[in-house]
């Protein structure tokens, strides 16, 4: 190769890897950090899209991770923003404590989200709660106020743990927190089953039923009991207030839910999917990516 057809190659190479770089569709790589909550718990944090972007802090569900939101972190519709995740405790990679006294006071759940949004510097972000996600922005607000977050998005979210709003299935919620192991596995499975009207691509499934199977068995017994502070968090909210509920839901019961929601707070704005389930940002993850863009953009502008 001649000096002059190698220095063509090289810039050529030089070229193309700029190009990548400055592509706007490329996803920046994430990263990963814990924060430690003021119990001690450590909370496991990961971040990627847009680091200048308005952060969006996404908070999952019962027996899930980070990993639910798989398909807000690959979105093209998304990728200007700053995404968050985290780990509730007793889940994924975040401590898992023992006993009831760790999981029962929603204060502690609420404290975590504070961790997170403290220890990632994140100005005024959009919080999102998908189904038990919803509970600890509820206990967050009442706890923190809203003062430090834009907005927040409920997506199936429980507003308070009570008959009525929550669909009734004890022989699954019975079988889950079984000392045989069979057992146990076998409700997690039908509940991660639950959450879908539209069941995912096999892959995606057994991804989530196996953060079910990381969970602590001590949160999950505890979980039905937690302090919910409703009325103090989501009644006193100022900030926006979006609802997202699959018309579908097995889990929540839609209707009763958000009609509590809006007896709560009238400002409550909330979409409902025909189509969907327990887990619209999955079952219509384009439908829900643009939505939740559109209402970050609308709060980060005000």
């Amino acid at each position: 190769m001649s000096l002059r057809t190698c220095s063509h190659f090289l810039i050529s190479m030089l070229s193309a890897t700029m190009l990548v770089a400055a592509a706007p569709d490329a996803i920046a790589a994430p990263h990963s950090y814990t924060v430690s909550s003021t119990d001690g718990v450590k909370i496991a944090v990961q971040e990627s899209g847009d680091p200048d972007g308005p952060p969006i802090i996404l908070v999952h569900g019962l027996l899930g991770s980070r990993l639910n939101w798989e398909a807000q972190v690959q979105s093209p519709a998304l990728r200007s923003y700053r995404i968050i995740t985290y780990d509730l405790r007793g889940h994924g990679l975040s401590d898992k404590p023992a006993g009831a006294a760790p999981y029962h006071d929603g204060s502690r759940w609420a404290d975590d989200l504070a961790a997170v949004i403290q220890g990632s510097h994140a100005q005024k972000p959009v919080v999102v709660g998908w189904s038990l996600g919803g509970v600890v922005i509820s206990n967050y607000l009442a706890r923190y106020g809203d003062g430090a977050i834009a907005g927040a998005v409920y997506v199936d979210g429980v507003v308070e743990l009570a008959a009525g709003q929550i669909v009734d299935h004890p022989g699954v919620y019975r079988d889950m927190n079984s000392p045989d192991l069979k057992t146990h596995l076998d409700g997690e499975r039908t509940f991660v089953g639950l959450c879908f009207n539209h069941r995912p691509d096999t892959e995606t499934f057994n991804r989530l039923l196996a953060n079910a199977a990381m969970a602590s068995w001590d949160m999950q017994k505890e979980v039905p009991t937690m302090t919910v502070f409703a009325a103090d968090g989501l009644g006193k909210a100022r900030v926006p207030l979006l609802f997202i509920y699959g018309a579908q839901d097995a889990l929540v019961d839609t209707h009763a839910t958000l009609a509590r929601a809006a007896a709560l707070n009238p400002r409550v704005v909330s979409k409902v999917y025909a189509d969907s389930g327990h887990a619209p940002f999955i079952e219509e993850a384009e439908r829900f990516n643009r939505d939740l863009a559109e209402f970050v953009t609308s709060v980060s502008q005000r």
